[in-house]
């Protein structure tokens, strides 16, 4: 029987992620077209991943640059003073709020994003959401390490978890743990590559979602 359900923060309760996009090519925006397409294609094709590792990724396979670890800080505290206040403002995700508010006796929530976890906290306590979830985890540890000690601190076992996340790292971290998986999609947008598992688009749906993936569990 599900007893909790895990989710991913930017484009799964908040509409954020094009937020996050336009930051990445604001700071990168002197460098040329083509370069700033290969930073904002490689944010959005590995959505979940901490910009501790984007950052690193991007000056050595795409600039091919040395990164520093004071050039890296730098990097990191522009991108939170471009983000953070609109990310507090910004949507909720569709039927998100409603769920949480009608279900947070049903179930634990938690939260586990790529986002650095001090900010992530703020983030959460801006928006008056933390009453609803009993843990709030980020980076820089990655998002199996995540949930894995969420589900340990908790006692759950994988068929107790849901992980609701909209990216392929979200996906893997889940794979990795043993626990079931739910995508959250953006009509038009590319499903991770092989992913065939349940999704929805809105998070009015995640109620039915639920519980199909409940009764299937009870069934094993």
């Amino acid at each position: 029987m599900l007893r909790a359900i895990i989710f991913d923060f930017d484009g799964v309760l908040a509409e954020s992620v094009e937020i996050k996009t336009n930051a990445y090519a604001l700071l990168f925006q002197e460098e040329s077209k083509e370069v700033v397409r290969q930073i904002v294609d490689f944010h959005l094709r590995n959505g979940g991943m901490s910009r501790f590792e984007k950052f690193r990724f991007f000056y050595r396979d795409i600039l091919h640059r040395s990164l520093s670890e004071k050039r890296l800080k730098g990097l990191c505290d522009q991108f939170s003073r471009l983000v953070v206040n609109k990310v507090v403002a910004s949507a909720w995700v569709d039927g998100a709020k409603e769920f949480l508010a009608q279900n947070e006796e049903r179930y634990k929530f938690a939260i586990i994003s790529g986002t650095p976890e001090v900010e992530l906290k703020e983030i959460v306590r801006r928006r008056t959401m933390n009453h609803f979830f009993c843990s709030v985890r980020g980076s820089p540890k990655n998002k199996v390490t995540l949930l894995c000690e969420v589900m340990s601190k908790y006692s759950l076992k994988p068929e107790e978890v849901v992980f609701l996340g909209d990216s392929e790292t979200d996906w893997r971290a889940a794979r990795e743990c043993g626990v079931p998986f739910l995508l959250r999609y953006r009509l038009g947008e590319a499903l991770p590559p092989g992913y065939a598992g349940p999704k929805l688009t809105s998070l009015n749906e995640l109620e039915k979602k639920l519980h199909k993936i409940d009764s299937f569990l009870c069934r094993l």
